[in-house]
C-alpha cells in the first residue's frame, strides 16, 4: 500500500531502494583488490545504492584476461564486499557490447542478407556459385524482364549443384542474387580476451552458447544471491537481417514461403518487407530476450536490458525481460528512455532504469553537479526512477595526471574536486527516484507505434525509425500542456483495455486489422482517437509555463505530482489540478510547507513534490535583506581579493583543479528569524559549440564555479550548487561578528586539460592492443571553464508564519 501518509513519512529518509547507482568500468581487466575496496567504499560513503560492473578495453598491461581465473576471483571478491557494504552489485553478462567473443565461430555469428545485381542479355547462363568471403551462402537467384533497374517482378530460377542456372529469355534482363554473409562486427571495446564475433541475436544455439562460455562462469564467480541484476547494453548488432533458419521460422509464422518472394524485399509489395522485420523482431525477442530471461531466473537474479536498436526490437520486446532500461535524455521529445518506461507503464513493471549521464557535458571532468541534476529531471519526466550513472571509471590510486577515464562519458568517481557534494546530490536523487516509484503512473494519452510503417522501410532500427515517424511535435505538445503518455504498439494492445484509453494518436499511414478493431473499440468506449496530428491541441489543455515538465503518480488515497523546471530562467506557472493548497516537498532537505495552488515559482532546473491538501496551516515567509557581503575576502591561495574572482585568470591556477576557502567576517543581528546567505540564480548561459547534440549541460552562469560548502563559525551550514544558491545559517549564528568561510570546489576540467599524461598511455595501449577506443572532444576540455566564487552572498532575514484559513 502506498498513501501519502506513508510516503511523507519516508520521503525524508527512504528506504535504499532507488539510490543511484554507477557503471564501473574495468579497464583491461586489470584490477587491484585493494582499490577495488576503496573504491567500493567511496561509493557507499557519497549514498550510492551500488555498480554495475562493465569490463571494457584494456588502459595497461593486463595479466588476468577476461575469462581467466584470477580475473573471476576478482569479480568474486568485488560481489562480497559490496554486499558487506549494502552496495547493489550488477553483472554486465560480457565485454564491451553487443554479446560475443572468441567463443562465437561462424554458424553462431551475426549475419546479414547481401545482394548482388548483375545485367545479363537473352541467352541461358549457368553461372557457379562463388564463396566471395568465407561463410558466404547462396539463398536464392531471381531474374527478371528489362535491365538498369526496369524490372517489377522476378521470377526464381534453380540453384543447384554449385551453379546458378538462369534460363533464356526474350531480351535485356536482370539477376538478383541473395546471399547470407557474416556481417563480420566484432564485440565493440572488448577486454583483453573477449575479443571476437557478435553473436547471432536470432538464434537460441548462439544465446545459449554465450550463457554457457561467459554468462554461466561470470554469475557463478559474483554468486547468484550477492546479484541485483544480470545485465545486457545496448543493441547495436549492425546489418543484422539474417539467421540460418530464417526461412523456415518465417513460413511458420507468416503461413507462407519467403525464398520466392524474398526480392520484394528491394522491390514489391511492402507487405513482405513488413512480414519480414516482424519475424526478426519475434526471433529476437524470443530466442534471445527471453532466453537470457529463462536462464537468469533458473538462478534467481532479474535479467534487465536496453531493448532498442539493432536487431528491430519493438516496445513490446521488453515484456520478454524482467527489468526494462532505456538512456537518452529529452522530456519533450522521444529518447530511448520513453521506450522503455512506456514498456513498463504498460507491462507492469514499477521500477525503470535508465543509463544516465552517458554523455554529459563532454569530455570526462566537466561535468557539474548541476548538470547531473539538470540532465536526471529529464529522465525522472520520461518515466524513469532509477539513474544508473555512467559512469565511474576504476582508476588505480597513484596514477600519474588524472588516471584512467573513459572514452565517452562523465568520470563520475571522487576524483572530481566538487565530491564533497555528492552526498547531498544523490541524497536528493534518491528522494525523487524513490518517490516515482511509489503508487502508478498516470498518462492519459497513448501515442501509437508505426511499426509496421517502420517495417516497410526497411529500417532494422525500429526505435529510431519510429522516433523519425512520429516526429518532435506530437510529445512536445502533449508534455507541454502538464500531461503524459505512453507508447503503444500492436503487441501492447491486448494487454491494454481500450475502455481505459481517453485519448490515442495515430501517426500510421497503415496500421493492422487487429489494431483497427482496438482503436474502434477506443471510441466506442467514449474515447477519442486523433488520425490528423495537426488537430491534437483540440484535445488537449492549455500549454503550461515554458520549461514546466510535470510527472503524475496516483497512490492509494491520494495523488503526487514532480514538476521540474528544465531551463534556465525562473518560471512562475499554475498546475490544472483541483485544489486551493499544495504540499510541497523539498527533495533537498525531504522537508515540507504548504503553499498556495496558484502562483508557483521555480528557479532554473529547480523541482519539487507538490501534493494536494484540503485544509492545513499555509506557511507565510517574509524575506528582508539585510544587504551584501562585501568587502575584502581572503581566498587561501591569493591572499585579500574582492569578488567576482575566477581562479583562471590567474596563469598560475589555470591548470587548477580542487578547493580553495574564502573568508570573511559578517556582523548579524540578535534576531528571531531564520538567517540566510543568497547568492543569486546565476544568468542564462549559451551551451558549448562543440557539444555533440545528446550530450547535456546546464545552460547556467552560476555565481559559485562549480560548488561550495559553506561554513560559519567553523560550523558546517550545507552545501551549494544548483539555484537557489541559497543556504539556513541560523543554527550557526550568533549576534555580532561571526566567521564566514565558503569552500570552493571546481571540476577536474582543468587537469584534464593539462594532463600530459592521458594520451601517451592511450597510444601505448593502442600499440600493444590495437586501436579499440578513441578519446571524444579531450581537446574541449577547459572550454569556457570558470572556477571560483562570482557573487557576494546577500544576508536575508526570514520571518517564518502561518497564514489561518
Amino acid at each position: 500500500m502506498a498513501t501519502v501518509d506513508d510516503v511523507r513519512r519516508q520521503f525524508r529518509t527512504p528506504p535504499v531502494e532507488g539510490r543511484p547507482m554507477m557503471r564501473w568500468w574495468w579497464f583491461g581487466p586489470s584490477v587491484d583488490r585493494r582499490e577495488l575496496d576503496r573504491q567500493l567504499k567511496a561509493m557507499a560513503a557519497a549514498g550510492l545504492g551500488g555498480v554495475e560492473v562493465a569490463f571494457v578495453y584494456p588502459m595497461s598491461s593486463v595479466d588476468a584476461p577476461f575469462g581467466s581465473d584470477k580475473f573471476l576471483q576478482d569479480v568474486g571478491f568485488a560481489a562480497r564486499t559490496a554486499r558487506d557494504l549494502g552496495l547493489r552489485f550488477d553483472l554486465t553478462l560480457g565485454s564491451g557490447w553487443s554479446f560475443g567473443g572468441g567463443h562465437i565461430g561462424p554458424e553462431l555469428a551475426a549475419r546479414r542478407l547481401s545482394w548482388d545485381r548483375r545485367e545479363i542479355g537473352a541467352e541461358a547462363y549457368d553461372v557457379p556459385v562463388v564463396e566471395a568471403w568465407p561463410g558466404d551462402e547462396v539463398i536464392a537467384a531471381f531474374v527478371g524482364e528489362g535491365s538498369a533497374g526496369v524490372p517489377t517482378s522476378y521470377a526464381e530460377v534453380a540453384v543447384s549443384n554449385g551453379m546458378i542456372r538462369v534460363p533464356a529469355g526474350s531480351g535485356p534482363r536482370e539477376v538478383l542474387i541473395a546471399s547470407s554473409r557474416l556481417t563480420g562486427q566484432n564485440v565493440k571495446r572488448a577486454a583483453a580476451g573477449a575479443e571476437g564475433p557478435v553473436l547471432d541475436h536470432y538464434s537460441v544455439a548462439a544465446a545459449e552458447e554465450h550463457i554457457r562460455r561467459v554468462a554461466e562462469p561470470l554469475l557463478k564467480a559474483a554468486t547468484p544471491e550477492l546479484v541485483g541484476s544480470v545485465f545486457c547494453d545496448s543493441l547495436e548488432v549492425y546489418q543484422a537481417d539474417w539467421t540460418p533458419a530464417l526461412l523456415s521460422e518465417f513460413a511458420s509464422r507468416r503461413g507462407y514461403e519467403l525464398r520466392p518472394r524474398l526480392w520484394e524485399l528491394l522491390k514489391g509489395s511492402p507487405q513482405v518487407r513488413i512480414d519480414f522485420h516482424r519475424t526478426l523482431s519475434e526471433l529476437y525477442e524470443e530466442n534471445f530476450v527471453a532466453v537470457f530471461q529463462r536462464w537468469a531466473a533458473s538462478h534467481d537474479v532479474p535479467f534487465r536490458i536496453q531493448s532498442y536498436g539493432e536487431p528491430p526490437a519493438t516496445m513490446s520486446s521488453y515484456r520478454s525481460a524482467d527489468l526494462f532500461e532505456g538512456e537518452g535524455w529529452g522530456w519533450t521529445r522521444l529518447p530511448e528512455t520513453r521506450w522503455a518506461s512506456s514498456a513498463a507503464s504498460i507491462y507492469g513493471r514499477s521500477v525503470v532504469s535508465a543509463e544516465v549521464w552517458t554523455w554529459v557535458h563532454s569530455p570526462s571532468f566537466r561535468a557539474t553537479p548541476l548538470d547531473l541534476k539538470g540532465e536526471a529531471h529529464e529522465h525522472f519526466l520520461s518515466g524513469v526512477n532509477q539513474l544508473i550513472g555512467h559512469g565511474w571509471p576504476y582508476s588505480p590510486a597513484g596514477e600519474p595526471g588524472l588516471g584512467w577515464i573513459f572514452y565517452a562519458a562523465g568520470a563520475l568517481d571522487d576524483r572530481n574536486p566538487w565530491w564533497p557534494v555528492a552526498p547531498d546530490l544523490f541524497a536528493y536523487l534518491h528522494r525523487l527516484s524513490w518517490l516515482l516509484q511509489q503508487g502508478t503512473p498516470v498518462r492519459p494519452v497513448k501515442v501509437y507505434v508505426p511499426a509496421s510503417d517502420a517495417y516497410a522501410s526497411g529500417s532494422l532500427n525500429l526505435y529510431r525509425t519510429v522516433r523519425r515517424l512520429i516526429g518532435e511535435d506530437i510529445p512536445r505538445t502533449i508534455r507541454e500542456t502538464g500531461l503524459d503518455f505512453d507508447l503503444i504498439d500492436d503487441d501492447a494492445l491486448s494487454v491494454v483495455d481500450p475502455a481505459s484509453v481517453p485519448l490515442v494518436v495515430v501517426p500510421a499511414e497503415s496500421v493492422p486489422v487487429e489494431t483497427a478493431r482496438w482503436l474502434d473499440a477506443v471510441v466506442a468506449a467514449g474515447g477519442v482517437v486523433v488520425r490528423d496530428v495537426s488537430a491534437l491541441t483540440d484535445h488537449l489543455p492549455e500549454r503550461l509555463q515554458d520549461d514546466i515538465g510535470v510527472v503524475h503518480r496516483r497512490l492509494d488515497d491520494g495523488d503526487v505530482y514532480f514538476v521540474a523546471n528544465t531551463g534556465n530562467q525562473t518560471r512562475t506557472f499554475s498546475l490544472d489540478v483541483p485544489t486551493t493548497y499544495f504540499e510541497r516537498w523539498d527533495p533537498g532537505t525531504g522537508t515540507t510547507t504548504v503553499v498556495p495552488a496558484s502562483g508557483l515559482t521555480l528557479h532554473p532546473y529547480e523541482a519539487v513534490v507538490l501534493v494536494p491538501v484540503s485544509s492545513g496551516d499555509e506557511s507565510s515567509v517574509v524575506d528582508i535583506p539585510l544587504g551584501a557581503v562585501d568587502g575584502s575576502w581572503r581566498v587561501d591561495f591569493a591572499g585579500a581579493v574582492t569578488l567576482p574572482h575566477r581562479w583562471e585568470d590567474d596563469p598560475e591556477r589555470s591548470a587548477f583543479s580542487g578547493s580553495a576557502a574564502y573568508e570573511i567576517e559578517i556582523d548579524l543581528p540578535e534576531t528571531d528569524a531564520r538567517v540566510l546567505l543568497d547568492f543569486g540564480d546565476g544568468s542564462p548561459a549559451l551551451g558549448g559549440d562543440y557539444l555533440p547534440e545528446h550530450s547535456y549541460q546546464a545552460l547556467l552562469a552560476p555565481p559559485i564555479g562549480v560548488a561550495a560548502e559553506v561554513w560559519l563559525n567553523d560550523t558546517r551550514c550545507g552545501t551549494l550548487w544548483a539555484p537557489p544558491y541559497r543556504i539556513d545559517i541560523t543554527d550557526a549564528a550568533k549576534p555580532g561578528a561571526n566567521a564566514l568561510r565558503i569552500v570552493v570546489h571546481n571540476t577536474g576540467a582543468n587537469a584534464l586539460a593539462a594532463d600530459q599524461h592521458l594520451k601517451p598511455l592511450v597510444e601505448s595501449v593502442t600499440a600493444r592492443y590495437g586501436h579499440r577506443f578513441d578519446l571524444q572532444d579531450i581537446d574541449h576540455a577547459a572550454d569556457t571553464v570558470s572556477s571560483g566564487l562570482f557573487n557576494a552572498p546577500t544576508a536575508v532575514l526570514r520571518q517564518l508564519g502561518n497564514r489561518g484559513r
